[in-house]
């Protein structure tokens, strides 16, 4: 067909009903849309196929995960755009049975589905995990956790750099390192948990050991590191091993349902509450604060979603679901309170790092795209582009305020009523 841009840019804007901002470069060479824009690459028919099958988020994740479109120009500029035309049109979005009964939109969908050629669904990229459990056994969550993790350490490198940390940085300047900011991101949670020489911390989903040998060399703590990844225990055994502090870290392939030997006096978990899911939540807690002497802290740190008007009606990011955290889960910063407390914590403190998280996934995506025919060997094609869309795609939710991450403090406050906390809370500031 010729000048199959121009013709696909005039069915997306009657389907749309508004100009689409982005410029079009289709399978034949063709462009149309605003000079100087960004553009939205459509590299063969497959693409419409996948959007006709699967309209919205799904289909066009399985395009890009495939291949099958790319873009030329800022990708967080027409990450922002798509979000715009896709997901953020508010009262003023229809849904498809009500568009479809417009004459034009039905005419526009008819030429998608001309332009589309054949009429067979396309399969899913292989990378798609092809469940939706949300059970959360231990079994489920250790394939969840598997599909994430064990990725291969030597592509973590690449996004992480040299801290292998894989949560919100904290920083000083948005101008510093990424290596500073993740040191100085431990030390503030060795801060909050106020942690001295000769005590007990359970680092849960230890990730790849740097927390545990942060608290272990800085503070002079003993640490057990329990991750569900074999890939991340290797490698974290190994560092401990390196920096000289097996006496004082161990290392488990453990589930936190399955810690048996508190109590402890200092728990941390970062970034792994989103995987517990909300059914789970209230006994994840209550786990934790068994594991605790009296006294002892909790430095919960997680991502968080807005809440809803009606939390019946929330449902996982299908993109994320299937691509990157099966199963996972995002609850409201409330609600993750309430459910600490109702554990029997005292919560102590919440700090919101949102602005934190933007600036921590710009430099992940950034270390990626620098390395990215090496990333690509080492993973999969349809892998690397997994993670450099959901990383952008997630900066700009954490910059936008449609996400947030928050570190909450807790306490198992004895019965008496001393919690140890000092009278002015954040001296770690």
């Amino acid at each position: 067909m010729p000048d199959a841009a121009l013709r696909l840019k005039s069915l997306l804007d009657q389907l749309l009903g508004a100009p689409l901002p982005l410029r079009i470069r289709a399978w034949d060479g063709t462009e149309a849309g605003p000079p100087g824009a960004p553009t939205l690459i459509v590299r063969n028919r497959r693409a419409l196929r996948r959007l006709l099958w699967k309209p919205g988020e799904l289909g066009l994740a399985r395009a890009w995960v495939a291949g099958d479109v790319t873009v030329r120009g800022d990708l967080y500029a027409v990450l922002d755009l798509i979000a715009g035309l896709v997901w953020e049109r508010g009262d003023d979005a229809r849904t498809l049975t009500d568009a479809l009964r417009d004459p034009d939109v039905r005419a526009a969908v008819s030429g998608l589905v001309r332009m589309a050629g054949s009429p067979l669904p396309p399969a899913p990229p292989r990378e798609e995990v092809r469940r939706r459990s949300h059970l959360h056994t231990k079994r489920s969550d250790r394939r969840a956790i598997s599909h994430h993790y064990d990725v291969g350490n030597d592509f973590y490198e690449i996004v992480l750099g040299p801290s292998m940390v894989y949560s919100c940085a904290y920083w000083a300047t948005p101008d510093g390192t990424l290596e500073d900011a993740q040191r100085d991101k431990l030390e503030l949670v060795c801060r909050k948990l106020g942690l001295t020489p000769g005590q007990r911390l359970l680092d849960v989903g230890c990730g790849w050991g740097s927390m545990a040998i942060h608290a272990a060399r800085e503070h002079g703590v003993s640490v057990v590191g329990i991750t569900l990844s074999q890939e991340q225990a290797a490698y974290a055994r190994k560092r401990v091993a390196d920096e000289g502090l097996t006496d004082r870290v161990e290392i488990r392939v453990q589930d936190y349902r399955d810690v048996t030997d508190g109590p402890y006096d200092a728990i941390s978990s970062i970034g792994m509450a989103e995987h517990v899911g909300a059914e789970r939540y209230l006994d994840y807690a209550r786990d934790l604060y068994a594991l605790l002497k009296p006294g002892g802290r909790l430095l919960n740190h997680q991502i968080a979603r807005r809440p809803q008007h009606d939390e019946a009606t929330y449902s996982v990011d299908e993109f994320i679901d299937a691509y990157v955290f099966p199963d996972g889960e995002l609850a409201p910063i409330g609600s993750t309170v309430t459910q600490l407390e109702r554990a029997g914590f005292e919560v102590r403190d919440v700090e919101s790092l949102r602005e934190h998280y933007a600036l921590t996934l710009r430099r992940w995506v950034a270390n990626l795209e620098a390395q990215w025919v090496r990333g690509v060997r080492l993973t999969s094609p349809g892998r690397a582009r997994v993670w450099r869309l959901y990383m952008a795609a997630c900066a700009l939710a954490f910059e936008h305020n449609r996400i947030g991450v928050n570190q909450v403090l807790a306490v198992r406050t004895p019965e008496s009523g001393a919690s140890g906390m000092p009278l002015r809370a954040r001296t770690w500031n």
